[in-house]
């Protein structure tokens, strides 16, 4: 079912500036930046290892991730899991009383099939499944 932590979800007011500290600090190159318009979200992408860093910037002041800062300010807002077959996976979630964000798959970032799994089902942890 999961192979691996796909990407750890930021949460950020300044995408370009938080990308700068990663860069300096610890540098670590963001590969590229990619608005999802339905998400309403631009996303910077830094890979380290088999695994990414997305730094989340909300494009709408009323967007989920502005949101989510506004309630809790800046930090990790979900981990993301990467499975195989993802309907697979959600339906079985379903029929084992986890509360789902999302039933069936949407398009994420590059191109990923992703779904979210409520955190009232996961003890506060936002979690994303995504399939490649």
């Amino acid at each position: 079912m999961i192979k691996k932590i796909n990407h750890i979800g930021i949460a950020v007011k300044d995408l370009d500036g938080t990308a700068k500290f990663y860069k300096e600090i610890l540098d670590l190159e963001m590969e590229g930046i990619e608005e999802v318009i339905d998400q309403k979200v631009k996303v910077g992408f830094i890979p380290v290892g088999e695994s990414r860093i997305e730094l989340l910037q909300s494009t709408d002041p009323e967007g989920p991730i502005a949101t989510f800062i506004a309630k809790r300010g800046e930090g990790i807002h979900h981990i993301a899991l990467e499975v195989d077959r993802i309907e697979e996976t959600l339906q079985k979630l379903k029929e084992e009383g986890i509360q789902l964000i999302d039933e069936k798959p949407r398009m994420g970032a590059h191109r990923l099939k992703i779904a979210f799994i409520h955190p009232r089902s996961t003890r506060g942890v936002l979690l994303e499944l995504c399939e490649m």
